[in-house]
């Protein structure tokens, strides 16, 4: 199944807006535990891990759901196909990783924000959230580059696929 050439170039467009903000929003996610770290007022880092659940819900997890979706559209709706590349692969089980350990990670986010939300918690105890954030940006970086310079070599499905294709063409 193809996609008219309008199609494809829509469904590209909503990709990388979802990928570049999902990307940003990691980002922000970040800079939320920036204060965690260097700030001394209590309310200051009680704010930035109130904010963090917002931004996984509302900005993280949509974000990422759109990506991996229009991904697969991309893939299933162009010559590239959704097994046949290595690199097309790769960025799926990737892509698909990070987004379920920014669902399954949610509660914990939750709790952290239930502390904070507390005047009379420890905060302290709650420790950041940087590693997570940051592993979850280097994972992301690897689909990127990989989609930016799509490296050559096709999976065992792919090459059979391809042979079938070139045996079953009529020779002219």
């Amino acid at each position: 199944m193809q996609m008219s050439p309008a199609m494809r170039k829509l469904m590209l467009t909503i990709h990388v807006t979802s990928s570049v903000g999902w990307l940003g929003a990691i980002a922000a996610y970040i800079a939320l535990n920036v204060p965690i770290y260097v700030s001394n007022d209590a309310e200051t880092v009680r704010a930035a891990y109130l904010m963090m659940e917002p931004v996984l819900r509302y900005a993280l997890i949509p974000l990422a759901a759109a990506a991996l979706v229009t991904g697969i559209v991309q893939a299933l709706g162009t010559p590239w196909g959704l097994l046949r590349h290595y690199w097309v692969t790769i960025s799926l089980v990737l892509t698909t990783f990070a987004f379920a350990i920014l669902v399954l990670h949610l509660p914990t986010v939750e709790a952290m924000a239930a502390v904070a939300a507390d005047p009379t918690a420890d905060i302290d105890q709650l420790g950041g959230d940087l590693f997570h954030a940051v592993g979850g940006l280097a994972v992301l970086l690897i689909p990127l580059a990989l989609n930016i310079y799509k490296p050559r070599g096709m999976t065992r499905h792919g090459w059979r696929r391809a042979q079938e294709r070139r045996t079953t063409r009529p020779h002219a």
